[in-house]
């Protein structure tokens, strides 16, 4: 091999782990959770849900909405920039049909950069709820809510910039549950 040939080789490879580095950064930095882990308790369960929304398909169901219902002109701007919506729900006849030892692998990812707890509410009475932000910078992109009691566990992974004050009126809609997010305004000086 001469020294033309020498230097393209390591061109080529240098591009080639400069392609691969990037691409698992990019990979490492996403909001879309794995959470395939969770499907075996769909057999323990009495109840699941179980809804995966990507771009492509939100993007669809947006053009079924009514540009003349409010409540609909509404969901619409939620969900415009968002690029995805995945929800695993699961209901349990009795208590213990999970541990949180089902929930270490969502728990885990979430402490990849960038990743940052904002609510971490914990009952032995009510159960428990978990919200985290994905931000770089000034935006967000995207948002996780875990939410468990004795009988039921709740994932829902949002991609894509959350608008925090619009998000509440996402609940019931595309699958996800009633959360009771509150946003607060602030209180004006008089």
């Amino acid at each position: 091999m001469n020294g033309r040939s020498q230097v393209l080789l390591k061109l080529a490879s240098l591009a080639l782990l400069l392609f691969f580095g990037a691409a698992i950064t990019a990979r490492a930095q996403t909001a879309r959770l794995e959470m395939g882990q969770l499907d075996r308790l769909g057999a323990k369960a009495s109840q699941s849900v179980d809804v995966s929304i990507d771009e492509r398909m939100m993007q669809l169901a947006a053009k079924f909405l009514s540009s003349k219902d409010p409540d609909e002109i509404k969901i619409k701007e939620v969900v415009a920039g968002l690029k995805g919506i995945y929800v695993k729900v699961f209901e349990f006849e009795r208590e213990g049909e999970y541990t949180q030892a089902d929930m270490a692998s969502i728990r885990s990812q979430l402490t990849n950069p960038g990743w940052t707890r904002l609510v971490n509410v914990i009952s032995k009475k009510d159960g428990s709820i978990e919200v985290y932000l994905m931000s770089n910078a000034a935006q967000i992109g995207g948002l996780v809510v875990l939410a468990s009691d004795p009988k039921e566990l709740v994932v829902v992974n949002i991609l894509g910039p959350v608008d925090l004050d619009k998000l509440s009126q996402l609940e019931g809609q595309f699958g996800i549950p009633e959360l009771e997010i509150e946003v607060r305004k602030p209180k004006q000086k008089n």
